[in-house]
């Protein structure tokens, strides 16, 4: 067993006993150990690893902003403590979405040789720049807002590579539009968006292997689902305006 295929196992560990941040260590060394481009296993355990060492931190940053909301509203003496404890958690977050965006920008997409791999890891910059601007206020919000635009938009040229009922380009055409909504407030687009990605795979979904069937047709309906509630609000919002 060679160095790296150890260091792959490990991660798998890292998984099963939810050691993310070990999990990233080991991908950072196997990514160290190479000048090609990731393997579909590789690229995923990466992911893994950093959504939910990132995924951990974003729930508690957004439970204890209502709290600290709650606390505002009733004039409570916590308030200061609550907002130096918010702020810990985005330097944590901020170290590692700018890990993984470093990593991706001067390491993985230079090695990236396939449309899928370029997609894959330019929709997961556009993600890490969004997360980023969860918790951004000012300046900072408006500059990591631009840079996932940019991203984004850049993984949408390269996704026309690949089949419309590819998994990685439905799941950059889901992320894109929940961008669009909740980061650039433009439920319109991130309605057109989401139906044309959605009724795009539909029209080709006999064509759908066994080996990407559950993944995509679980991603269509999670864009369906979105396009389902942004409608409805967009169809309230214009009966207010009557």
């Amino acid at each position: 067993m060679t160095n790296r295929e150890e260091l792959i196992y490990k991660a798998k560990v890292c998984e099963q006993t939810e050691r993310f941040e070990d999990m990233i260590e080991c991908m950072k060394q196997v990514i160290a150990s190479k000048s090609e481009e990731l393997t579909t296993e590789e690229r995923n355990l990466l992911s893994v690893a950093y959504k939910n060492t990132v995924g951990s931190r974003r729930t508690a940053w957004r439970a204890l902003s209502a709290i600290e909301q709650k606390e505002e509203s009733k004039g409570g003496k916590h308030t200061p403590l609550l907002r130096d404890y918010k702020k810990k958690i985005e330097e944590e977050l901020n170290k590692f979405c700018n890990d993984i965006l470093n990593l991706i920008t001067d390491q993985i997409l230079k090695a990236c040789t396939t449309a899928e791999s370029k997609v894959f890891f330019k929709k997961m910059k556009g993600d890490y720049y969004r997360y980023i601007s969860e918790y951004a206020s000012g300046e900072q919000h408006s500059k990591v807002s631009q840079e996932a635009l940019a991203v984004y938009n850049d993984a949408t040229t390269d996704a026309e590579e690949l089949k419309k009922t590819n998994p990685i380009r439905l799941g950059l055409a889901l992320n894109f539009s929940v961008f669009h909504y909740e980061v650039l407030n433009d439920p319109q687009k991130a309605c057109t968006m989401a139906k044309t990605a959605f009724d795009d795979a539909i029209g080709e979904i006999e064509e759908l292997g066994d080996d990407e069937y559950k993944d995509s047709t679980t991603i269509m309906q999670l864009i369906r689902d979105n396009l389902t509630l942004w409608s409805s609000e967009l169809d309230e919002g214009e009966g207010d305006d009557k």
